[in-house]
């Protein structure tokens, strides 16, 4: 990259995108993010993807970077909303530096020495950057393994006051398989942890569309460990719930969820416990960690176009980012489906430059969180 070349969104961050089933799909990638020296490469690769075909012809083609990756529950590309893509992000090593970390079972992650690596990524960050000020870490996990909410709360204490986000990896709206890309594999039940560095002002940030409402159910039975709800108010969960939003429980669905869900009050904030579905013995499955005793307020959602426009608009207040890398809930994308606005929210994410991927759910700071959009924008860095 030439130095005295003008800074602007293009050469800051690169982007790059290609249908998952072009047979060139990793050339297109390749020439859309160009020559220069990446310290990260993060591909989104749809489900559709034949992944081994895929990654034999994109493995080595970004020099030294790490490459890192999940698949997706839909794509978030140049023009909003997509499916069946793959999509590359390139931070160059004149603007970043990256260290990661993989996770390679979640059923055993070994906190203390996980914190231990990520106060020693951060250390080295600073000695080799230290004219660098602005910090971030990024997460990808497996969507279906049931071990976000543990994992972003252990990894928290290696954070100091580095902000994360992220996104569970997804499988379209089959929930079959998710698989997280590192160091030239895919791999499930296992995760990446990128701890970033960048000579850019950045800003980590969560949002959501909804508005609690006066009305509570208590979870009076559970099984925390999968994530799964069987009586609400000493009533079986299904029928409960159901009956709390006065419809038929033979007719809950994916969009019944998306469009009422229940939150959970953490201190001043609340936080989205999305429901994934009615288990055939009329149980509740969950999205994120649930547990007996946990009071649910039911939430209704607010114009999600004009509340979306006015949060990222918020971003560029002071500066115009030149990219925000998003991670947007799944039940997100559904509800815009269903209430046919998919057009009208693939215009507000292209116009604030919104590039990432649909989730199984979304991480910020300790939280695994749901039906919510998470991301980091990244300005412009100031002129010497």
């Amino acid at each position: 990259m030439d130095a005295s070349a003008p800074l602007t969104g293009a050469n800051i961050v690169r982007t790059g995108f290609a249908p998952c089933d072009a047979p060139d799909a990793a050339d297109q990638l390749v020439a859309a993010l160009g020559p220069d020296p990446f310290a990260l490469v993060i591909l989104f690769v749809s489900p559709r993807t034949n992944l081994d075909t895929f990654f034999a012809g994109i493995k080595g083609r970004f020099g030294a970077a790490e490459v890192v990756g999940c698949t997706t529950a839909g794509e978030l590309t140049a023009t909003g909303y997509t499916e069946g893509e793959i999509v590359a992000v390139g931070l160059p090593a004149s603007h970043f530096a990256a260290r990661t970390l993989f996770i390679e079972d979640l059923t055993r992650i070994q906190a203390e020495a996980r914190i231990t690596d990520m106060i020693h990524n951060r250390k080295a960050l600073a000695a080799s950057h230290p004219t660098w000020t602005s910090e971030f870490a990024f997460l990808m996990v497996d969507g279906l393994s049931t071990r976000e909410d543990a994992l972003a709360a252990d990894l928290s204490m290696g954070l100091g006051p580095v902000p994360l986000f992220g996104g569970s990896a997804g499988d379209g709206e089959d929930f079959g398989q998710t698989h997280i890309l590192y160091k030239g594999a895919f791999h499930s039940n296992a995760a990446v942890v990128v701890q970033l560095r960048s000579s850019c002002p950045v800003h980590v940030f969560k949002t959501d569309n909804l508005l609690p409402t006066e009305k509570r159910m208590v979870v009076t039975g559970a099984d925390p460990t999968t994530r799964r709800v069987y009586e609400i108010n000493a009533e079986p969960a299904a029928r409960e719930y159901a009956r709390i939003l006065g419809k038929d429980p033979e007719q809950l669905s994916t969009f019944t969820f998306a469009a009422h869900p229940v939150v959970v009050r953490i201190g001043e904030q609340t936080h989205v416990r999305a429901i994934q579905r009615v288990a055939q013995n009329g149980d509740l499955q969950f999205f994120s960690a649930i547990d007996e005793g946990v009071v649910l307020t039911l939430a209704e959602p607010e114009d999600m176009v004009a509340h979306l426009d006015r949060e990222l608009s918020a971003l560029a207040k002071d500066q115009t980012p030149a990219m925000i890398l998003g991670c947007d809930c799944v039940l997100r994308r559904v509800e815009a489906t269903q209430k046919q606005i998919t057009g009208d929210i693939s215009r507000v994410l292209a116009k604030h430059n919104v590039v990432g991927f649909s989730t199984y759910g979304e991480q910020v700071n300790s939280m695994h969180v749901n039906q919510t959009f998470t991301g980091v924008a990244i300005y412009p860095p100031e002129a010497d």
